[in-house]
């Protein structure tokens, strides 16, 4: 199965430039694009996507060969073939519409994916290892695909959006992906509540929750793939270059926290002002559930889901542990709600111990 078009392209350490990564990712039908080698039932296309293990036994320790080609067939076997274009999106009532095309985060959504799938192919690009490199390159493929995701549903709901802007190939390849790697590690940290938060709340249709289901599980691979890149690359650092490393690493936390910080103002289709929230992944819980819930109780749900998204894969593997961690410590000072407070009854959330 090939994921570029131009294997000289993946193969040189120089960064394309936008033409070629337009090119490679941006006109492409969907249909003409990877698809998986042997098509498999919907159900196990699922379970798979959830479920893996190495076949090699013993620790998968980074920077042995062991671990790098584990994670390289982990994202390569759990590959799920859902295709954008022939998704079902099932018609909403007048309520649910208004509630899906209102919230503060579509222009954001889509921006994001563009350039992610831009800063993901171009650091695969710069890299010589050809497990990790294959690993990148269809994670980037995978992002243009959430993109496509997106787009139809802003099409299939006509939800107004502002001119996407130029995506601008990064000159700091390594920069923008650990910008867009820990990014992902915060938001999708988050996201994995909210989403279950919705499923529970009764506002969203479940064919709606459905059809998103495998998105959310991609972005647990996609996470469980930075975090073991992380790993890994660490392993292949001189002294001076790690130490270098590790303060590019502390750079981009204070800058995605400098990010996160307010709203985001667009102009519509209409020329109209929209405000984008770069931080609904954190502050949406409202907007999901129609009632206000418990910091507490929301970063439990969080770290549950969290726990569940990546309970099906080897263990061996390393896990993003930054937002869980912080989740935890946060929850042994936060005040507890009282037993069946009107908010965690009507979000169905039970209190966590």
């Amino acid at each position: 199965m090939r994921f570029l078009s131009e294997k000289r392209w993946l193969s040189s350490r120089r960064t394309p430039d936008e033409a070629e990564l337009v090119k490679i990712y941006g006109h492409l039908p969907m249909e003409t694009r990877a698809q998986p080698e042997n098509p498999f039932t919907i159900a196990e296309a699922d379970y798979r996507a959830r479920h893996w293990r190495a076949t090699t036994s013993g620790t998968l320790r980074p920077g042995t060969a062991d671990h790098k080609r584990a994670v390289a067939d982990m994202f390569r076997e759990t590959f799920n073939p859902y295709r954008p274009s022939v998704i079902a999106w099932p018609q909403l009532d007048p309520d649910t519409l208004k509630r899906i095309t209102s919230l503060p985060i579509w222009d954001i959504a889509v921006e994001t994916e563009g350039k992610a799938r831009l800063r993901m192919a171009a650091y695969a690009a710069t890299m010589t290892d050809p497990d990790m490199r294959d690993a990148i390159a269809r994670n980037a493929w995978e992002e243009n695909r959430h993109k496509e995701v997106l787009t139809k549903l802003v099409e299939a709901y006509q939800i107004d959006m502002a001119p996407e802007p130029p995506y601008v190939v990064p000159r700091d390849a390594e920069w923008a992906y650990l910008v867009t790697g820990f990014s992902e590690c915060v938001d999708s940290f988050f996201a994995f509540g909210l989403f279950e938060l919705a499923g529970r709340s009764g506002l969203f249709p479940e064919e709606l929750i459905e059809t998103f289901e495998p998105v959310m599980q991609e972005e647990c691979r996609h996470i469980l793939l930075f975090a073991n890149w992380l790993a890994w690359h660490r392993t292949t650092l001189t002294l001076y270059r790690r130490v270098r490393f590790e303060f590019r690493v502390l750079a981009v936390w204070l800058f995605l926290a400098y990010e996160r910080i307010g709203m985001v103002r667009t102009l519509d289709g209409n020329g109209e002002v929209r405000d984008q929230d770069n931080n609904f992944t954190i502050s949406g819980t409202k907007d999901v559930s129609g009632t206000d819930i418990g910091l507490r109780d929301i970063l439990g749900l969080c770290l549950s889901e969290n726990a569940r998204r990546f309970s099906g894969y080897d263990p061996r593997l390393k896990r993003p542990r930054a937002m869980p961690t912080i989740a935890a410590i946060l929850r042994t000072v936060l005040p507890r709600r009282r037993p069946g407070s009107p908010a965690n009854r009507s979000a169905n959330i039970s209190p966590s111990p």
